[in-house]
């Protein structure tokens, strides 16, 4: 939908329904992701928390599909969390609006960027929720490089064979804004090695970026080691990689497939055009834990923290716009005031195939 279409905002409202679950938590119990709210129906089951929105798990028949975050653990590498009003990174947390320079926060400290946005740790109020549906919303007010105020939200909802997520958002601000979103989830096949899974995207170009992963370009794909096309092995990849032109197949923008042909597909709808890989051998099982509370904190990721046994993990993310996009314009969606918008992603699991029968999306 543009940006000048109209959605139906949710209804907010002051508590969940008697029927909701939180994970086994108490009912006035916080874990670091808020309140952890359990979905289940049809086979399907997520865990979503109320800070960042973040999809905390994921599983259909038994098989798990993301990587859970633990109870009492903090997302490892933005697992699952929701970014608005931006993905990625904006350069120096630097750009310019309407001739005047804005100077958001630095996050990204080793980089000097703004990276993924400004809900990161903010905890999101459950304005509807079913047994299989929960909608999540916040306010993004003015601050430090961001003179707008918008109000943000997120619906997930359980679907066969998977989850469907929708964002959408409403500008309160007397002036124009611009708004991106995406989400980071990290994605798997049960307890197939992810070393094993074979990498789909079909995507005719790519974001190059500088070494503190900014863009200076986009390029073809065609003779490249990023080239996901015909599907490569996660062992022979190495990626920070945000992917353009996107030609999908029967909606889905990229998927992952095990030997025995299982697969984990993502659907993105048409404002959806972007989407980044990230690959990595140091992802901490479970998530991280604070040694010491009380002086260790989610924006010092690594400094103080344990983690479970590292491994190989895959995070494939949708983004309605690339990296900096910001400066670039690219992608973005532009709201006047008082226009809403709204759009959507899923995950699709698909179990191995009977003998004989074809794997092949199309």
């Amino acid at each position: 939908m543009t940006s000048d279409g109209a959605t139906t905002t949710p209804t907010t409202t002051s508590a969940p329904p008697a029927s909701a679950e939180t994970d086994g938590l108490a009912a006035d119990a916080v874990s670091p992701i808020g309140r952890r709210i359990h979905l289940s129906g049809g086979g399907v089951e997520a865990v979503i928390g109320t800070i960042a929105a973040t999809l905390a798990s994921l599983r259909v028949d038994g098989v798990q599909l993301t990587e859970p975050i633990d109870e009492n653990a903090w997302p490892a590498y933005c697992n699952g969390i929701f970014l608005a009003p931006w993905p990625n990174r904006v350069r120096d947390g630097r750009w310019t609006h309407d001739g005047a320079t804005q100077q958001l926060d630095v996050t990204e400290r080793d980089r000097n960027n703004a990276l993924h946005g400004l809900l990161q740790f903010t905890d999101h109020e459950i304005r509807e929720q079913t047994p299989t549906s929960v909608t999540l919303g916040a306010l993004i007010p003015a601050q430090h490089g961001w003179p707008f105020t918008l109000d943000s939200w997120v619906r997930y909802e359980l679907v066969p064979g998977g989850l469907r997520a929708t964002h959408g958002v409403r500008n309160l601000s007397g002036v124009t804004a611009p708004y991106a979103t995406g989400v980071h989830p990290y994605l798997r096949l049960g307890d197939v090695p992810v070393r094993e899974l074979r990498v789909t995207v079909p995507a005719a170009s790519y974001v190059e970026v500088d070494d503190r992963l900014n863009p200076i370009g986009v390029k073809p794909v065609d003779g490249t080691p990023v080239d996901l096309r015909a599907g490569r092995l996660f062992s022979d990849l190495d990626l920070d990689t945000a992917y353009a032109d996107l030609s999908p197949v029967d909606g889905a923008t990229a998927w992952i497939e095990a030997p025995d042909g299982s697969r984990l597909t993502l659907l993105q709808d048409p404002d959806w055009r972007w989407v980044q890989v990230f690959t990595t051998a140091i992802f901490p099982a479970g998530g991280w834990t604070a040694v010491d509370p009380a002086t260790s904190g989610p924006d010092v990721e690594g400094s103080g923290y344990l983690g479970g046994p590292l491994g190989d993990a895959i995070a494939i993310e949708p983004m309605t716009a690339p990296p900096d996009a910001l400066n670039s314009g690219e992608g973005l969606i532009h709201l006047q005031p008082g226009a809403e918008w709204s759009g959507s992603w899923a995950l699709r699991y698909t179990p191995a195939p009977a003998a004989g029968s074809s794997t092949d999306l199309a």
